[in-house]
């Protein structure tokens, strides 16, 4: 059994950026060069605490602070590691973007200073709530942590102040806000059972209710787990609550895209998992329900990429769909689904904000966004070229990048529980996923150059940009070539789910015996 350890650490983890946020907020004007130095020194102090964290669970310890209201296993650690990682890249990658797209940009009744200010003390923010979300042991204050990390994030997605964005903002804000609230109920319906059978405000913590949900009534445990799935869900754009992913993604700078599809709906993934799986398996039929939302999620996200001609809208859908392989996991429910599942989701997270960095670097240098307009830029950005290349491969499932370990992975765990259907919709939604990115990629670098990317400042990207896209190319390569580089916390994280999932009373397990568990195959 894990061991309980009370650590600052964990604190840490999301008091340093929040605190980097506000002190941008009121230091960024009177000294604008500070905004950016804090903003890194925030960002990479916060990835260090989170390494600490996860080197701690490793050991076989639990991290905990505030009384047990911040609670580290080695599911959180993985999730904040990624979240911490990917935000750090994103910061440095956002220097030089992000000041050209104010220069560039025209923004209306702002300064540059002013939206830079504002730009990098909301990215912070956004990522202390998230990093919150992911260590919060409170079942209410995690919803409160995936709503505040919902209007950090809108602010951001608002972030150009014209028709388009602030029309994204506005759905993403109106559809978030309603869809999460469910989760709201999910939760109150939750503490209040697991109040009356542990007493006080234990009934609040969700380290203390996984060991009573199996005691719940059956029409609570169908009630909550409707509305976990409809409020969580629709903050991991699962369909069909999806619809305001691709406006949101698309509008928002690039590097909030970058966050937004790498790592943010995995934190609505982990915080689905994490109240779910309280009823697993006492509830065999919410396993079901989760494998076939995850399906349907596949397909409606594949079809929609099919139609895009706009490539970040493209990339929305194409994460659409890939939420919908780690939901496949998931709802499988065995040992090796979990663990494919959860080998997904960090594989997607690297890939993904990979294509919206190469995406970024494609708008950086051309202006455009349109794949119908871009072309013939493979011999002018070589380096974008590579790393889209790679990200494309990675997410479609090919062999040598990451995405194919999990993929086959989650193919053989639906395979040994006789989940042929699911396996037949998995293949087929990634040679759908191939032909969108391969098709798109074929046109953007080796097709007619149109004006637009003919002129002499079309061109590679800054190093800042380059150097962040190849960090994470490299990574989806060395797991693609080597995925046991990450098996040891993959396994623990995938080990906690098991816990959380085998802590109920056996008298009312049901079918327990017939849930197959395998290994993973992975060399």
């Amino acid at each position: 059994m894990p061991v309980e350890s009370s650590s600052s650490l964990v604190a840490f983890v999301v008091i340093i950026p929040a605190a980097a946020g506000l002190l941008i907020f009121l230091l960024g004007r009177s000294l604008a060069v500070l905004r950016e130095i804090v903003a890194i020194l925030g960002s990479a102090a916060a990835l260090v605490c989170a390494l600490a964290v996860a080197k701690a669970t490793l050991r076989g310890e639990v991290l905990i602070s505030f009384g047990r209201q911040l609670y580290a296993d080695s599911l959180s650690a993985l999730l904040i590691v990624l979240v911490a990682g990917v935000g750090f890249l994103t910061t440095v990658y956002s220097l030089k973007y992000m000041r050209r797209e104010v220069k560039a940009g025209g923004l209306p009744h702002t300064t540059e200073i002013g939206r830079l200010r504002v730009y990098y003390g909301w990215l912070m923010l956004f990522l202390s709530t998230m990093l919150w979300a992911c260590v919060s042991n409170n079942i209410i204050m995690l919803y409160v942590a995936v709503e505040a990390s919902t209007i950090a994030s809108g602010l951001l997605v608002t972030f150009y102040w014209d028709k388009r964005a602030l029309e994204a903002g506005y759905k993403y804000l109106m559809l978030l806000t309603v869809g999460i609230t469910f989760s709201l109920f999910g939760c109150v319906l939750v503490y209040s059972s697991g109040a009356n059978l542990l007493g006080g405000s234990r009934g609040l913590l969700l380290s203390e209710l996984k060991g009573v949900a199996g005691m719940f009534p059956a029409a609570t445990i169908a009630l909550a787990s409707a509305f976990f799935i409809v409020g969580f869900g629709t903050k991991a754009g699962v369909a069909p609550f999806h619809p305001w992913l691709p406006d949101a993604h698309a509008e928002a700078p690039t590097p909030i895209s970058a966050l937004l599809s790498g790592v943010m709906l995995k934190v609505a993934l982990y915080a689905l998992v994490r109240t779910v799986s309280l009823f697993y398996p006492s509830s065999a039929p919410v396993a079901m329900f989760v494998l076939a939302i995850g399906m349907f999620t596949l397909i409606i996200g594949d079809l929609m990429a099919l139609a895009q001609d706009d490539l970040k809208r493209m990339l929305a859908y194409s994460s659409v769909s890939q939420m919908g392989y780690v939901l496949m996991g998931f709802g499988i429910g065995t040992e090796a689904g979990i663990y494919a599942g959860l080998f997904h989701l960090l594989n997607h997270a690297l890939a993904k904000a990979l294509l919206f960095l190469a995406a970024g670097a494609i708008i950086f240098s051309t202006g455009a966004r349109t794949i119908s307009h871009l072309g013939g830029l493979a011999k002018k950005m070589p380096v974008t070229s590579f790393c889209f290349f790679a990200g494309a491969l990675a997410v479609s499932g090919m062999p040598p990048f990451n995405g194919f370990q999990s993929k086959l992975a989650l193919l053989a765990a639906g395979a040994g529980n006789g989940l042929w259907g699911a396996v037949t919709i998995g293949i087929a939604g990634s040679l759908i996923t191939l032909v969108v990115l391969l098709r798109a990629a074929k046109m953007i670098f080796w097709g007619p150059a149109p004006e637009a990317c003919s002129g002499p400042s079309v061109k590679e990207v800054p190093f800042l940009l380059r150097v962040t896209m190849i960090i994470l190319a490299l990574l989806c390569l060395a797991i693609g070539v080597y995925p046991r580089a990450v098996y040891v916390p993959l396994r623990a994280a995938s080990a906690t789910v098991q816990t959380i999932i085998k802590t109920v009373p056996p008298n009312l397990v049901a079918n327990q015996a017939d849930m197959v568990s395998i290994k993973p195959t992975l060399r």
